[in-house]
């Protein structure tokens, strides 16, 4: 038997098999039947002690519940370790109970991922609240990974002018965007955002007048309905920007958004290949690779 294999969700096949050639071990991949009446049959046929399901959690009902079959699948076969690489770790968002009556959804989310594998690697988790990942996933290995070097990795041969300002949204984004402005050697900003509602955002800089003149490479960790990149980047055209390129890390926004973009005056948009998107631009083997090396063996 094998030692270790990828198995990736339908929709996650491409970016399976990277992963896969990568790291040198064969990828099998999870079958859904999809019946009449809703329900799901998945097929997860084990080759190796190791099984590495690959999944990104956006749309997340179906593929919750698709994980959840292929692990008890595979260990029902035999397989003594079982590890998820969800590169979209869906359900953060909510760790509290904002309003009463609310699920803390992160938390029924993380216990039922943490029943089911024994290792959890996701990119760029959306925790606010929560101090870290292994918070979120009680009694098990889980690694939270940056993209920031891949995103470095990739910007370094685009041409980049040094008078470059990267900018990020808000306070949350200030980690990611102080990262990747370290690792170009460009200067940086952060703004302040007052959110209205899930549509409504407003964005402020403290020290606009230094934006004044230059390039700015917009960073943020999700887009989903462009509100916040949008209100951004109408501040930065405000302050007098010369141009603005936007970097996404899960890109949850309809494509169609882009005209949308293109009209606040982002000139371009690339997002990693967390999750399966016309944006993606940025490839995530190398980190993922990196992180599961251990379980594959020299």
């Amino acid at each position: 038997m094998n030692i270790a294999a990828i198995h990736p969700l339908p929709d996650s096949g491409s970016e399976g098999a990277r992963l896969a050639s990568r790291l040198n071990v064969p990828m099998v991949p999870i079958e859904i039947h999809r019946f009449p009446d809703g329900e799901l049959r998945v097929t997860a046929n084990l080759i190796a002690e190791t099984s590495i399901i690959y999944g990104s959690l956006d749309h997340p009902s179906d593929k919750l519940l698709a994980l959840l079959f292929a692990a008890e699948a595979l260990r029902r076969q035999g397989a003594r370790r079982l590890v998820l690489v969800a590169p979209y770790l869906c359900y953060m968002r909510q760790d509290t109970a904002f309003h009463a009556g609310e699920a803390i959804s992160q938390k029924v989310v993380g216990e039922l991922l943490a029943a089911a594998f024994d290792r959890v690697i996701t990119v760029d988790a959306h925790l606010h609240r929560t101090k870290s990942i292994r918070d979120v996933f009680p009694g098990i290995e889980s690694e939270d990974v940056s993209s920031m070097p891949a995103v470095a990795e990739t910007l370094r041969g685009s041409g980049l002018a040094i008078a470059t300002i990267v900018v990020g949204p808000d306070q949350e984004s200030e980690a990611w965007v102080t990262d990747l402005a370290a690792r170009l050697g460009l200067g940086h900003a952060v703004g302040h955002k007052a959110r209205r509602g899930d549509r409504s955002v407003v964005i402020t800089f403290d020290e606009a007048s230094r934006l004044e003149s230059r390039p700015i490479l917009l960073i943020d960790d999700i887009v989903s309905t462009g509100g916040t990149l949008i209100a951004c980047a109408k501040a930065l055209v405000d302050a007098g920007v010369t141009t603005i390129d936007a970097v996404v890390t899960h890109a949850l926004f309809a494509p169609e958004l882009t005209t949308e973009f293109l009209r606040a005056g982002i000139r371009s948009v690339r997002s990693t290949c967390t999750v399966p998107h016309p944006s993606n631009a940025i490839a995530l083997d190398a980190i993922l690779a990196e992180a599961l090396r251990v379980e594959v063996g020299p």
